[in-house]
Parts: C-alpha cells; structure tokens; sequence
C-alpha cells in the first residue's frame, strides 16, 4: 500500500474563483465541473474514487428573430437592378428603393415643368431680345423644339469629365465628333435635301445631343468594360452635392454670363452697326469657338489630373503640371493668334462671302477679336485649376469677373471711345484686367494648395 503525501502547508491552495471552472465538452457545450473535497483538491483523497455524475445540460435559448416590417413583394430582377446571367429570385422592395423611385418621378416632373415654362415663355424673351417678325417667328420654333435637347446636353457635358475620370478621354472624344458629324449630315439631309427650315435643323441639333448624351449612359452602365467607372445603385448624398454645386459655380457663372453678354452685344452693335453687326459677330462667335476649344479641351482634360495628384499630397507633381501647362498655353496663345490673322479673311468669306460690305467689316472685327487669344487661355485655364484644387470660390470670382462685369463694363465704356471697333476690343480689355486677378490669386492661394514651389 502506498504512502499517502505528506502534507507540509506550503502547498498552494485553490482560489474559491476556481471551483466553479466551465470544461468544454465534446458536442460543443458545457458542463459544469463537480465540486471536490479539500482532500481531493490537496491530493489526499484515493486516486480512484469515482467522481459524481455531471448535472444535466440546459438547451440553449432559441434567439429571437423580429417580424419583418413590410410584406413581401416579388418584382422583375432585371427592373431591381440584377445584371443578365445572374439567377432569377424576388426580392423585398426596401424603403430606400421606394424613396428613389419617387426622387425620379419628382426629377422627371420638374423637367417636364421647366418644357412647358420653356414655351410658355419663348416668345416674351425673344421679343426683349430684340427679335421681331419673321426672325421672331424663326426663333419661336427653333427654340421650342430646342428645349427638348437640354437634359442630353447637360448629360454630354457631364459625361466629359467621367470619360477623362475613368482614363477614357479618347473615347469621349469619339463621342463628341460623333455627336458633331451627326448634326452636319442631318443638316444637310433634313434642311439641305428634305427643305425642313429651321424645324429640320433644330431636330438635327436634338438627335445629335442624343448621340452625345445619351449613348454614352449605356457604356458606363455596362459592368464588363474597362472603365475606371460605373453608373450603379447609390444613395441621396445631399453634402456631396452641394459641395459639387459649389465647387461648380464658375461653369454656372460663365454660361449665365455669356448670355447677358451677348444680349448687350446685340443691342450695341443693332445701334453702331445695324444688321451687318450682328451677323459680323455671329461669324466671329463660330470661328472663334474653334480656337477657344483648344484651351476649355486641356483645361477640362487637365483637370481630373491636377485633382487626382493634389488629393495624394503629391505636390511635386501639382507643381509640375502648373509650370509646364504655363509655358504650354504661352506658346499655343502665340500660335493660334499668328494662325488666326492669316485664316480670317478665308472664314468670313466661307460665311458672308455674297456680300462685299459685310465681309470687310467682318475681317477687320475679327482681327480685333483675335488679339484676345493672347490672354484667354492663362483666365481659362486658373480657373478650372482652382476648379480642380477643389477651390470653387476662387475659380468663380474668375470667371464672373472675366466674363460678365468686366466685359459689361468695356461693353460700355470702349464704344463711347473708339465706336464699332470698341466692342470688337471689349473682351481683349476684359480679358487682360481678368489677367490681373489670375496672376493675383496665382501668387496669394499658393500658401495654401502649394503648386508653385515644391
């Protein structure tokens, strides 16, 4: 018979924490461990005396699921959103889904409301424009079929940005000559050949927004591209959205003013010039269009770019966008100006050719609009660069004083001094008092965005 230990009291007895010890059982649950006697827990018991049997195990809780909200409802799958070749099932309409189908149905009814407003209201603003008899009447009807290609326009305009964004911008620039190739020929097939009027070309002008509005939804909602972007499901982010409002404001100043602007150059040059005045600045406005595009291009196109390096701190390369766009914008500024002296006569007279009067108040009128591509690029350019850096303040004061007051305020200073030639060089003198600023807010916003110094 063996010796049973000796009991010394340097043993270390069990905490009172540790008789209730949980062991893990095969079947995954657990039990709770039998207590022991203190001469089991200092080793002086028989080493084979049975233990007592555990106590029976509880079932565990069956947890509790909340009723569902809403009664269940089975809808198409491809209506829900699902792609082709993903299996069929219903699914519960959510209220997030209900709230954004009415947002849509809202949207629509606001575009419908802001149609009828439109014409409703076409012929007051062309009658305060000046219009009257038959070119009212001719304004009247281009414009009210017009209307209707206002939402894939704004679409075509927004869709630039996304090509570039997603490192497409050769494509959008394929969507664009399309959406241009396709308003020639339906101008020449449905004016030209099927004497539709001004009918013919205003539904010319609307299939061709189509084309550059509206086609370019269905690359972006196709997931199986290459693209860097994609039109999916979201969520109402209304913070986001006025921030892209804000940030935006110097486009919507620009094209507001551009407006009020042509409509005292209208009423300017009906006074100093008469009809060929007008008809001289509606050459001038197409031609120089072709040489503007080249600065909007590299600006919108430099944009996301300037953007992307500034949002990663990579201000080395910020810094070196600016510089090089600098030097490059000097040099096409030179260049398109030089061109464009030499190509005048040869565009006026594609335009107003049949009249000899008309085509040299026209060449002389762009020459003096020439004299503007000098300076209109570096304006152009700061302010989609502010723009880019997220400062849209900055790139809105720009472009509100660059095309609004200090084109009104040479508008009306510069023809009680030099008459007709005043308002061909009244937006060369907006232009360079806009300079000013630029430069200005070039040199003052560097403390914070840093661009032109590494």
């Amino acid at each position: 018979r063996a010796a049973a230990p000796k009991f010394t009291g340097k043993e270390p007895l069990m905490d009172r924490n540790q008789r209730s010890r949980r062991q893990k059982s095969a079947n995954g649950s657990y039990a709770q461990q039998p207590r022991r006697s203190m001469g089991s827990r200092l080793g002086l018991e028989k080493r084979n005396a049975p233990c007592p049997k555990a106590p029976p195990e509880k079932a565990a809780p069956t947890p509790h699921v909340p009723p569902r909200q809403r009664p269940a409802q089975e809808i198409n799958p491809q209506k829900a959103g699902y792609r082709p070749g993903t299996p069929r099932r219903t699914r519960r309409v959510t209220q997030a889904e209900i709230i954004r189908a009415k947002r849509r149905r809202r949207l629509l009814g606001a575009l419908s409301v802001l149609a009828v407003l439109g014409f409703v209201f076409l012929r007051p603003v062309a009658m305060l424009l000046g219009a009257k008899g038959e070119l009212l009447d001719y304004a009247v009807r281009y414009g009210r079929i017009l209307m209707l290609a206002l939402p894939p326009f704004a679409l075509q305009n927004m869709f630039q940005s996304f090509f570039v964004t997603a490192e497409k911008p050769l494509l959008g620039f394929w969507f664009t000559v399309g959406a241009g190739c396709t308003n020639m020929v339906l101008d020449v097939v449905m004016v030209g050949m099927l004497h539709w009027g001004v009918e013919g070309a205003a539904v010319a002008t609307l299939i061709s927004q189509l084309v550059g509005g509206v086609l370019p939804v269905f690359y972006f909602i196709d997931h199986h591209n290459t693209s860097r972007l994609h039109l999916c499901r979201t969520q109402f982010y209304g913070r986001v959205l006025w921030d892209a409002c804000i940030n935006g404001s110097s486009e919507l100043m620009t094209n507001l003013s551009m407006s009020l602007v042509n409509i005292l150059y209208n009423f300017q040059l009906l006074r100093l010039a008469g009809e060929n005045g007008v008809a001289a600045y509606g050459v001038i406005m197409y031609a120089a269009f072709l040489f503007v595009a080249v600065f909007v291009g590299y600006a919108v196109g430099s944009a996301p770019i300037v953007s992307f390096h500034y949002g990663a701190r990579n201000h080395a390369e910020v810094h070196n966008l600016y510089q090089k766009s600098l030097r490059l914008i000097a040099v096409v500024a030179v260049s398109m100006t030089a061109v464009s002296m030499v190509l005048i006569p040869y565009v006026a007279r594609i335009f107003v050719g049949y009249d000899a009067q008309l085509l040299a108040l026209t060449s002389r009128a762009f020459r003096l609009y020439a004299l503007s591509f000098l300076i209109m690029g570096f304006n152009v350019y700061a302010s989609s660069f502010f723009t880019a850096l997220g400062d849209g303040v900055t790139s809105a004061l720009i472009s509100f004083l660059r095309t609004l007051l200090f084109q009104l305020a040479a508008l009306l200073l510069l023809p009680a001094l030099w008459g007709i030639d005043g308002v061909w060089l009244a937006v060369t003198a907006a232009e360079l008092a806009a300079l000013a600023v630029s430069v200005y807010m070039f040199v003052t916003k560097d403390q914070k965005f840093h661009y032109r110094h590494v």
